[in-house]
């Protein structure tokens, strides 16, 4: 009988890694993790929770702006970016310890180091060999950087959360969340912010209309937006500025003090020893694994941002929760990944589920399209020119509530409510029949009766 030093063995100390090692302990399996920077992960570390501070942060500007409508005399302000960076260090810092301290008090081996695998059932740390019966990777993705001349003088949503100073003019790079989050928050927090991105439109897969009402709104609150450009080049100027060239609608040199890369991320695979192992990879380096993270080589599996599908936290979590019980528990389960909700916390958030305009009549062929636009209570008297966006995808047949979508103040928020009911299928005559909750935006769900109808022309 073969002996091995623990059931499970997880490298990656991030969300899906902790949940997967956790439940697996409780389910009372031998359980050690190995994490070569520190616990929590992307999310905890420099993605989901300190991001989120900052946007916390960067909305004070308006707030500021906006109280004078209701009779508030406010004194001019100052911000100060040490002192946030500091309290957010300090969040961090806390948050990464209960990780830590969570994964101990569930009596799993926690290690710190560098895990790579010899075989498929051992792995080094440190100089040390230990065998696994089961192999966990949930080492999660970084951010990709292209190669340009003067790319190293570029900074990622990595260093973003570490400047010394907040840089007075900003290029920010790509048109995806991060891209668009960081910019309301670097203009909320005082900095000339400048988007540029090589697509015709930003947020490209999320419902166009969308993704098109936000463009407007962050123009309205003084971010350019550059759309078909490429930066050429970076070169970095005698007074420590940098200068950008951009090509594509047009040519134009931009000087700036920092430029933020937010091109997409890739999934942290090197250096583990997979391709020694055979273990497939897909074309981005993302590790290839079945509805029950299985990968080719039965005794290793992968969870969470490091199989480059959806990469959110959440998500990561429910499959780092269901590959426990799948390897430990009575029976497999796989993760339900049917209705995943998707917030963008730009400025305003917007909030997610289900299918888009554009997928629902791939899939569908005729939808009922429910739409509304409307200036928020609190800005008649703030006299803020912002305007929210709420749109339901009804399938016309048989009128199940295919995708909610909101751009707005709290639109996180209400879609997670929203998310339930159509996760449980529920249609349009339901939304119909729920008493409104007034005033709210949120009441605009269930008031919504002009339709439009789409048909799919191919």
């Amino acid at each position: 009988m073969t002996s091995y030093d623990y059931q499970l063995f997880v490298i990656g100390g991030g969300s899906g890694g902790v949940r997967a090692a956790r439940i697996a302990a409780g389910l009372g399996a031998r359980v050690a993790i190995a994490e070569g920077f520190r616990y929590g992960g992307t999310c905890v570390i420099r993605g989901c929770v300190p991001k989120k501070l900052l946007v916390y942060a960067a909305h004070f500007s308006e707030d500021f702006a906006d109280a004078k409508g209701f009779g508030w005399t406010v004194p001019p302000a100052e911000f100060s970016w040490p002192q946030l960076i500091a309290a957010k260090d300090k969040e961090i810092s806390r948050l990464s310890s209960i990780y830590e301290n969570n994964l101990l008090g569930s009596k799993v081996t926690v290690l710190h180091g560098h895990a790579r695998l010899l075989d498929p059932h051992t792995v080094e740390v440190n100089g040390e060999r230990i065998r696994a019966e089961h192999i966990l990777l949930a080492t999660g993705g970084r951010p990709y950087l292209p190669n340009i001349p003067g790319i190293e003088h570029a900074i990622t949503s990595n260093e973003v959360f570490n400047l010394p100073q907040l840089p007075k003019r900003v290029l920010i790079v790509g048109g995806g969340y991060i891209a668009v989050e960081f910019a309301g928050i670097l203009n909320g927090l005082g900095a000339q912010v400048t988007l540029c991105y090589r697509g015709q439109c930003i947020l490209r897969s999320f419902d166009e209309e969308v993704a098109a009402h936000l463009q407007a709104e962050l123009v309205k609150k003084g971010i350019t937006v550059l759309l078909n450009q490429h930066v050429a080049q970076i070169s970095q100027l005698a007074d420590a500025s940098l200068a950008v060239e951009l090509t594509g609608a047009e040519n134009r040199t931009l000087a700036v003090d920092a430029v933020l890369y937010a091109t997409g991320r890739v999934p942290n695979t090197q250096g583990l020893g997979l391709a020694e192992l055979g273990v497939e990879l897909d074309h981005k380096g993302g590790v290839k694994v079945d509805a029950f993270g299985q990968t080719n080589v039965a005794s290793i599996h992968a969870v969470g941002d490091v199989t480059d599908r959806i990469s959110l936290t959440p998500v990561a979590i429910r499959e780092g929760a269901a590959l426990a019980n799948t390897l430990f528990g009575p029976a497999p389960v796989s993760a339900d990944l049917r209705t995943v909700p998707t917030a963008v916390f730009s400025q305003p958030p917007i909030g997610t589920v289900g299918l888009t305009e554009a997928q629902a009549l791939e899939q569908f062929g005729e939808i009922d399209v429910y739409r509304s636009t409307f200036r928020n209570m609190r800005h008649t008297l703030s006299g803020r020119d912002e305007r929210t966006l709420i749109k339901l995808i009804v399938d016309s047949a048989s009128q199940r509530v295919l995708g909610a979508h909101m751009v707005g103040a709290d639109a996180p928020e209400i879609i997670q409510a929203l998310a339930v009911a159509i996760h449980m299928r529920a249609s349009k005559a339901d939304f119909d029949a729920t008493v409104a909750l007034h005033p709210s935006a949120a009441e605009e769900f269930v008031t919504l009766r002009d339709k439009v109808v789409r048909k799919r022309t191919a």
